[in-house]
């Protein structure tokens, strides 16, 4: 190979020779690049390809959930994230063989965050400018803008200690002492600050991260913090935010409406794991254009008996969105004191049963009630946020008609008994006056999808921790510590949730002393 400051060939053959070499150099270069393009196209192709059964996986999830579709998830995005490195990888080498052609690719191309949050701080760097044209070596340069690079850049984690001096002083004329009032902490006794024990909470509870991994993150960064130290500190925050808990509790049971649904969650027991639930409670005025900010309280039971619901709901008299669980019947019962629940139905999980028939059995009655239910759906959307009233006035002019057609007694007579159809016709009938409550009352939701979301959080714990520690103790951080993480999921993790949750630790302690009222 040769080099640029190499003396050119005197004679005729070696000229030759040269040119010779470097056309073969070239070709070579250039079908290296070639290689290394075709390898980035593939990956991109398989990387769309990827996505789009990802997202038709995910789309499959508002159907009946499965632990095999969920895998199918997780796998595919592991896949995707692998292939978006390879990818990464074979750019890199289709840049250092043609460096020229690359440099047009990314300026057609730019590669980076979609939007960077307006509240980071900028860091302005101003390079030297030059004393000198870069061409002629003239001095008589003016300035005509500057080119600005961005960078996001993230800096190590800087851990402190804070001294809170408290000067004393003593009083000449009793000789009394006097100093000023120590400072609170979210823990009595306790060193962690209210930023610290926000990190804990946060990276465990929210980012799902064990306690004896966070000990070692915190060692490599040169603070030793036992697992056992940690644990006690996550105890007592479990008790101190004790009165915003009840605070959300009484918040929820004061609505007009609520939402209720529960989950599995495997939980360690002696030599086995014990299948416990969480329920879930939701609050959400918004569709009916209700002012009160939504919230959801969660209560474990190490069984799915009906005694449960009965417990958590004792003074609740209100509209319950909920789907057909036999355990919720006592609710509804006109012998129930105060008074009996108000029964509503859910939409979605009748359109599940008929959209299953539709898909896999092909069968055309299904078919056309999946239909019908989602033009019911897409009026509720157009009445989102509308007043009682004005939902119920829409719904009783454009959505009964649709609902009396789903009114399948006549069919059904002539279907099999056994059939699967005939069960999921059964499945709303049998329940017909909770189905079609929504008609007469605006404050009725068509499905009960707030609750599921509510219930997505807690879903992901089953990735990271299997089962929960001790069948005693159940789920410790769903109806305290939990009810301050519900609501962050589906919003920006990381400092703004870190934020919320030291300033709670900064006022609970205060609060506590004078008395809470929600």
């Amino acid at each position: 190979m040769t080099n640029p400051s190499d003396p050119l060939p005197s004679d005729l053959a070696s000229a030759h020779a040269l040119i010779l070499a470097q056309r073969e150099l070239l070709a070579k270069e250039q079908s290296l690049r070639i290689a290394a393009e075709s390898e980035v196209k593939v990956g991109a192709l398989e990387i769309e390809r990827l996505k789009l059964m990802l997202a038709k996986a995910r789309r499959a999830q508002f159907g009946q959930s499965s632990e095999r579709g969920q895998q199918l998830i997780e796998q595919l995005e592991l896949a995707i994230e692998d292939l978006e490195e390879t990818q990464a990888v074979a750019e890199a080498k289709s840049e250092s063989a043609a460096p020229e052609a690359a440099k047009k690719r990314r300026a057609g191309a730019p590669r980076g965050p979609r939007k960077l949050p307006d509240n980071l701080p900028v860091e302005r760097i101003i390079e030297p400018a030059p004393c000198a044209c870069g061409k002629c070596g003239g001095l008589r340069l003016r300035k005509l803008g500057e080119v600005v690079t961005k960078t996001l850049e993230c800096e190590p984690r800087r851990w402190k200690i804070i001294e809170h001096v408290r000067e004393k002083f003593s009083c000449r004329d009793c000789e009394a002492i006097t100093e000023p009032p120590a400072p609170s902490h979210p823990i009595p006794r306790g060193f962690a600050g209210p930023s610290l024990l926000a990190m804990v909470l946060v990276s465990k509870f929210l980012m799902h991260q064990p306690l004896n991994r966070q000990s070692a993150v915190y060692a490599r960064e040169g603070v030793e913090i036992d697992t056992s130290t940690l644990a006690d500190w996550v105890g007592a925050c479990v008790v101190a935010p004790d009165p915003i808990v009840q605070a959300i509790r009484a918040h929820v049971l004061r609505a007009e409406r609520i939402h209720a649904d529960n989950t599995t969650v495997p939980v360690l027991a002696k030599l086995k794991t014990a299948t416990g639930r969480l329920w879930t409670y939701v609050r959400d005025d918004q569709p009916f254009g209700g002012k009160d900010p939504p919230a959801a309280f969660f209560e474990y039971s190490r069984t799915r008996a009906g005694e449960y619901p009965q417990k958590h709901l004792t003074d609740y008299v209100g509209i319950m969105q909920a789907d057909a669980f036999a355990g919720y019947n006592a609710l509804y019962d006109a012998r129930r004191r105060p008074r009996p629940i108000i029964e509503a139905a859910c939409w979605s999980h009748w359109r599940r049963q008929f959209f299953d028939l539709a898909k896999l059995a092909k069968a055309p009655i299904a078919a056309e009630a999946v239909r019908r239910i989602d033009e019911l759906f897409e009026i509720e959307r157009m009445i989102n946020g509308k007043t009682p009233a004005e939902r119920a006035a829409v719904r009783r002019d454009q959505s009964k008609q649709l609902v009396e057609a789903l009114d399948r007694r006549e069919q059904r007579a002539l279907l099999s008994a056994k059939s699967d159809l005939v069960k999921a016709i059964n499945y709303g009938l049998s329940r017909w006056a909770a189905f079609t409550r929504f008609l007469d009352d605006g404050r009725v939701c068509l499905s009960n999808n707030a609750a599921e979301r509510a219930l997505r959080g807690i879903a992901i714990v089953h990735l990271f921790f299997k089962y929960l520690k001790t069948l005693k103790a159940g789920f410790p951080f769903s109806c305290d510590t939990g009810e301050l993480f519900a609501r962050a999921r589906g919003r920006r993790f990381g400092f703004a949730s870190r934020w919320r949750v030291s300033d709670t630790g900064r006022r609970v302690r205060p609060v506590r002393r004078r008395g809470f009222h929600p």
